[in-house]
């Protein structure tokens, strides 16, 4: 056929593939699906997707359109198929052409994926020549997000880049019958990367010797700075417990639970309950950190790497060098935890790694291949049999949630604390994943790249700015010094909780929810520090209809950091004594009482609050359970532990009293019968128990009176106090038994790193309606 020639029943068509269509074998499946139907033609990569044009019979054409989105690859999501009509050409043959950097950039990126079983089984085999690689991969699986460095996605446009192909991986990148064909990631033991073991005043071992010493020190008791995908961790042997409290020593971490690795699910198994969907998250391509709850103590020696919580978070090997680490012999359960201190970013740097991790490791196992994009292990638990997570980041991460509505081009700056950004565009929100606390300048450079990066592969360039109306938020002030001159909406940071939760649900907004926000802090309108609220919420706007009764808050963050503090603060409000032998008297020396009495007597430096989060700090306290808190919520998350120990128990009763606008939830009951409780000698278990009972039966009550008078029967729980398993899940299930609709977090946290999804939705109803 000559070129340009017409011939009947054949035809050729410009077809642009949009979603998440690179990075997951998408031009190889297309080349093979054209090869099957006999079409002539080519695909390639550009900044927007793939884009194909296929010539052949007009059947074979009709069904090549069809089956680019229904016959996709396993991570694929085809959002959009556009065809267009061309002039035939009458040139044979199917062929990947290089990729188009010109025209606009806006397509997805897939998160980084967990090795897949084709690839263990090829890391295992001695006969393979990937044996042991610790870097294998192929089109199903390996790094993505963190590896992009440009558009479109092409080994030249990643840290793979300087990383040439042997002619065995050539071979199989251009092969379309291989797994690999176009498998950007691709490498083996000849091209890299490599590993290296630096150890001080050691010379520095390579490749195997590398990771076979490694192996040697962590059985041996050593920390290691393990070089991963997102970043590097802290690891050491779990089961250690003297490593454990030298790691805790090292990192200035006297409490909080350690994210632990386990060799395989029968590790797992052996320590915690396992259900199903926690069975799907372990071992899928995600592989975040799933809180698994306890249903028998732990091993002695594995209580110093979590004590005192309710949960363990277990995650499996998700790269090739963990599954080689924890091989046997040797370890079976790893502590994995992020390198850096307490709210800081990642480590990701190598030459960072070395000086600012020297006084916390032993050794550092690194790899020469660059870290482009930190990201943080995701944290997980399911409540209910549905998922909640409460860190979105590795395998989540860059993919966009489906907004309920359009929206204008956005960017949410989040909180100040577990900070999240979002931009937004269309029916599109691109969230970062953690970055930490805006508390320093290593987080807010951080957060600079993280929205360079991120703005660069969703091509949204931010018309407005969302952030929250605290005053003091330094996440707000960078809005303020970084987009001058563009609009900037503070949003109230209770109604961003509730708005988070309509959009993750695909609430338009045109019907208001009735909100629960309950949380730790959050500036309200009046000034005061909100945190135990009952919203009559939409995008536009919320109308305040409950909450706790104020309480004074003693000199800000220590009352935070010392539970005690909330404590007596909260008994001074409610009226009540502080006799000797209640324990968060017993906990405050002589002195610093004095002091609080005073402070208290005279308001000096006491914030007001309806905070619930400080009123869980409270009632741990009281129950002898948690004094100082070491990290954020370790009282309430204390508390919670004693309560699923203890079991079911009645409940304690708030008073809720009518107002002229509204209702107020008062805690003095529920303290006073603490207090007798107490006197009474009642063990703390059964005051976790019965105060968990009391709030979610205060929630059904406040509930109830709220639908009898304005009728609304949608109910949305958010904040970080919802984090809470047992209590989610009892008030769920009451307001449930009630009639309600329960809308709970699935797809982002409900603590502040949900926050920015929420600030999106509401400054974009802002700017609408003052374009209206």
């Amino acid at each position: 056929m000559t070129a340009g020639q017409e011939v009947p029943g054949v035809e050729r068509r410009r077809v642009a593939v949009r979603g998440l269509v690179q990075g997951v074998g998408f031009r190889p499946f297309v080349f093979t699906l054209a090869r099957e139907l006999g079409l002539a033609g080519s695909v390639t990569n550009t900044g927007e997707g793939v884009l194909a044009e296929v010539e052949g019979s007009r059947e074979a054409v009709a069904a090549f359109c069809r089956r680019v989105a229904s016959d996709a690859p396993p991570l694929a999501r085809v959002t959009s198929v556009e065809a267009a009509l061309l002039a035939t050409t009458g040139v044979d043959g199917f062929a990947i052409v290089p990729s188009r950097a010109d025209g606009p950039r806006a397509t997805l990126i897939p998160p980084d994926v967990a090795v897949c079983a084709d690839c263990l089984a090829e890391l295992a085999d001695p006969a393979d020549r990937r044996h042991r690689h610790p870097f294998i991969s192929c089109t199903n699986c390996g790094p993505r997000h963190t590896i992009v460095t440009n558009l479109p996605y092409d080994r030249a446009g990643t840290t793979m880049a300087g990383f040439p192909m042997c002619a065995d991986c050539t071979r199989e990148y251009t092969d379309p019958a291989d797994r690999r064909f176009h498998a950007q990631p691709v490498a083996c033991h000849a091209c890299g990367p490599k590993l290296s073991l630096a150890v001080l005043g050691r010379a520095a071992l390579e490749r195997e010797a590398a990771l076979t010493e490694a192996r040697r020190m962590l059985a041996a008791g050593a920390i290691l700075a393990v070089k991963g995908i997102g970043g590097y961790h802290l690891a050491c042997d779990a089961r250690n417990a003297r490593t454990v409290a030298l790691l805790r020593q090292r990192k200035r971490r006297d409490a909080k639970p350690f994210a632990l690795m386990a060799r395989d699910l029968p590790t797992v198994e052996a320590l915690v309950a396992v259900g199903p969907v926690e069975r799907e998250l372990l071992t899928g391509p995600v592989r975040p950190i799933v809180l698994l709850r306890r249903t028998r103590p732990l091993p002695p020696e594995l209580r110093a790497a979590a004590p005192r919580t309710p949960d363990l978070g277990v995650m499996l090997p998700y790269a090739p060098l963990h599954h080689l680490l924890l091989a046997a012999p040797g370890p079976d359960l790893l502590v994995m935890t992020s390198a850096n201190l307490s709210g800081e970013p990642i480590v990701t740097d190598d030459h960072e790694a070395l000086t600012r991790l020297a006084p916390l490791v032993d050794g550092w196992l690194t790899h020469d291949r660059p870290i482009h994009v930190p990201c943080e292990d995701s944290v997980v638990r399911v409540v209910d049999g549905e998922l909640l997570p409460l860190r979105r980041s590795r395998g989540y991460v860059p993919l966009p949630l489906p907004l309920p509505v359009p929206v204008r081009p956005a960017l949410a700056v989040g909180g100040d604390l577990k900070n999240t950004f979002a931009l937004a565009r269309d029916g599109y929100a691109w969230l970062s994943g953690h970055l930490g606390d805006m508390d320093d300048l290593a987080t807010l450079y951080a957060f600079d790249r993280a929205v360079e990066h991120l703005t660069a592969i969703s091509g949204v360039r931010p018309e407005l700015v969302a952030a929250d109306r605290h005053p003091g938020y330094r996440s707000v002030r960078h809005a303020e010094r970084t987009y001058a001159g563009r609009p900037l909406h503070r949003v109230q940071h209770h109604h961003a909780h509730i708005a988070a939760v309509m959009a993750e649900h695909g609430l338009d907004g045109s019907r208001p929810v009735l909100g629960l926000a309950f949380d730790g802090t959050g500036y309200g309108e009046d000034g005061a520090v909100w945190g135990g609220e009952v919203l009559l919420a939409d995008y536009a706007g919320f109308r305040r209809l409950a909450h706790l009764r104020y309480a004074p808050l003693p000199g800000g963050d220590a009352a935070v950091e010392r539970p005690y503090r909330a404590a007596l603060a909260h008994l001074r409000a409610a009226g009540l004594p502080w006799p000797p032998w209640l324990p968060p008297v017993s906990a405050c020396r002589d002195d610093e009482l004095r002091l609080l009495e005073q402070q208290l007597a005279r308001g000096l430096n006491c914030v007001p609050t309806s905070s619930m989060g400080r009123l869980f700090d409270a009632v741990s306290s009281l129950a002898g359970i948690c004094h100082r808190a070491g990290y954020e919520a370790q009282a309430a998350i204390e508390l919670e532990a004693a309560a699923v120990e203890f079991g079911p128990a009645p409940g304690y009763a708030f008073g809720l009293r009518p107002e002229s606008d509204g209702w107020l939830a008062e805690p003095a009951p529920v303290l006073a019968e603490v207090v007798a409780d107490l006197s009474a000698g009642a063990p703390a278990g059964l005051v976790a128990a019965r105060f968990h009972a009391a709030v979610a039966d205060l929630v059904r009550r406040v509930c109830a009176a709220v639908r009898d008078r304005y009728g609304t029967g949608t109910v949305a729980l958010s904040g970080g106090v919802f984090a809470n398993a047992l209590l989610s899940s009892a008030c769920a299930r009451g307001l449930g038994e009630d009639g309600f609709t329960v809308l709970r977090h699935r797809r982002v946290p409900p603590n502040d790193g949900g926050l920015a999804l929420g600030q999106l939705m509401v400054a974009a109803r802002s700017s609408a309606t003052r374009k209206e």
